[in-house]
């Protein structure tokens, strides 16, 4: 299957025209720099990047971000997109849009797993400092935080569409034992919801965590969801030292580590399911799924 189609066609031009019209004092050269599944993101400039929806179901995500990342970003070790601009719905374009800092990085989606190593601890370090209580008007994701029961039949359509063509046996296995674990009984948890290597920024030598990205499916819920990053991201010596320094800091369950695992077959069946028109995101699910084994 092929990325969502968009329900918008955004390009610099359209870009352009927003920014003089809402935020004049900011215009200056436009370039592409990226086109997900939901957003496309120009840098705007050298300092800044405009991040936009190009799919009716991101606008409110778009939202979301411009509600709450100014009021988490203090309390996270690295920068996030806290929008410096906020871009409002008009004539021109239905949906709210984003002008944020430009972090110079490499696209963690664009480096070898084993290379990624070297983000294990700051990674960890970062989830540990997200995830704090959240309020009750968190926003509420049906695909993220929730319990996994209700993303079973999802994800067995999908292991066996991924069944024609790749051994799904250790997926599968990972995804019972999910099933199978306690569920999380605690408070709900700040959660970035999308946590995958396309949404880290490394620093330029790649050794150190630059930026996490792409809060779109910012909610809150079981911290679990977050942890699939430790297959989506890593091989298993840089998982383990990614666990080890979470546990140091906000200790998990082997329950909570176990639905992390689902988590990550949830995740990385849907990159592997749905991109085969983008080999950079399917990159991202082939990666999961062979670590998950």
């Amino acid at each position: 299957m092929h990325t969502p189609e968009a329900d918008i066609h955004v390009d610099d031009a359209l870009v352009a025209r927003l920014i003089s019209a809402q935020h004049p004092d900011l215009v200056a050269p436009l370039r592409l720099v990226a086109d997900g599944w939901d957003n496309e993101i120009f840098r705007l400039g050298d300092d800044l990047a405009v991040r936009i929806p190009r799919r009716r179901v991101a606008a409110q995500l778009i939202a979301h971000e411009q509600e709450w990342l100014p009021r988490l970003a203090p309390q996270l070790p690295v920068p996030v997109p806290a929008p410096v601009r906020n871009g409002a719905p008009s004539d021109e374009f239905p949906w709210p849009w984003s002008i944020v800092r430009w972090v110079d990085g490499v696209d963690g989606a664009d480096v070898p797993g084993a290379a990624r190593a070297s983000v294990a601890r700051p990674l960890a370090e970062f989830v540990a400092a997200l995830h704090t209580a959240a309020p009750a008007d968190a926003p509420h994701n049906p695909v993220r935080g929730v319990p996994l029961a209700t993303r079973d039949a999802a994800v067995r359509s999908r292991l066996e569409q991924l069944a024609e063509r790749t051994d799904v046996s250790g997926p599968t296995a990972h995804w019972e034992r999910a099933l199978a674990a306690e569920p999380w009984d605690g408070p709900p948890i700040w959660l970035h919801g999308d946590l995958h290597p396309g949404n880290l920024l490394l620093s330029p030598d790649r050794r150190a965590l630059a930026a996490v990205i792409d809060f779109g499916d910012l909610t809150a819920g079981d911290p679990a969801t977050d942890l699939a990053t430790a297959w989506l991201t890593f091989e298993p010596d840089a998982r383990a030292l990614f666990r080890a320094r979470l546990d140091e800091l906000l200790p998990s369950d082997d329950d909570t580590w176990a639905r992390a695992a689902g988590w990550a077959v949830a995740m990385g069946s849907a990159l592997a399911a749905h991109s085969d028109d983008n080999p950079r995101m399917a990159s991202l699910g082939t990666h999961a799924l062979a670590q998950l084994t």
